[in-house]
């Protein structure tokens, strides 16, 4: 029996876009189902159907990809990039059949976990605030951090874009007062650097070491491996 989809889903798991994008192509009449054009994201069709964009049939991918990145400094959270700088697809395309995405983002500078996919139920879902998937990083600073600040972030501060609650945060040594260990949930732009920017520190480097239940543990940094049987089920158990 052929599945059912809805069109934007039809799309979205065929590797072109997500969803999102996927509606915004159909509702501009990008693509096509049996020859014609139709509106409609919700349309439902089949593995029958004959869907197209930009002349090229798609076909939804029936087996998700899970990878687990140690992204290095100077790569972009991309899958392209107009000004030819190395991006996180270039990294991984020699080990994946399928199109795949970032499951959220790490700036150009930061290094360490970023989780790539093409399941994109589980990627929005853990990008859900509702999720609370934990963060956690390693914060190197050029000043030495205070106690005073470091009990300032952990009683909860406030940024231009609202409040920003801390899961923990704490030296990671307390005998060297420039690296810091930080725990959070909340998923907003730059939000780690942004913190202690605000008390007028000097972000020297940022590594995520931890992502959902996920670590670096034998994974070096710029190499890449598949998530393990156990790994994929406890990240849809988050969601």
């Amino acid at each position: 029996m052929a599945k059912v989809y809805k069109l934007n889903k039809y799309v979205a798991h065929s590797g072109v876009c997500s969803r999102r994008k996927a509606a915004e192509l159909i509702k501009a009449g990008k693509i096509t189902v049996n020859g014609k054009v139709h509106l409609e994201p919700a349309l439902e069709v089949t593995s029958n159907d004959k869907v197209v964009y930009q002349g090229k049939e798609l076909k939804p991918t029936i087996n998700h990809t899970y990878l687990l990145l140690n992204k290095p400094k100077n790569v972009l959270t991309t899958m392209s990039d107009d000004r030819g700088r190395k991006t996180v697809w270039d990294m991984v395309k020699d080990k994946v059949t399928d199109r795949v995405y970032p499951v959220g983002r790490l700036d150009r500078n930061t290094t360490g976990l970023l989780l790539i996919t093409n399941d994109g139920d589980l990627a929005r879902k853990l990008s859900h605030p509702s999720s609370n998937v934990i963060k956690s990083y390693i914060i190197t600073l050029l000043e030495p951090v205070s106690a005073k600040h470091l009990q300032e972030i952990r009683e909860g501060i406030t940024l231009e874009d609202g409040d920003v609650p801390v899961d923990r945060v704490n030296y990671v040594d307390r005998s060297d007062k420039y690296k810091i260990s930080i725990d959070v949930h909340i998923g907003r732009n730059r939000i780690v650097r942004r913190i202690f920017e605000s008390f007028g520190y000097t972000v020297q480097r940022l590594d995520r070491i931890y992502y959902a239940g996920l670590t670096k543990k034998g994974l070096p940094r710029g190499w890449s491996r598949p998530l393990t049987n156990e790994e994929i089920r406890m990240l849809k158990h988050f969601t």
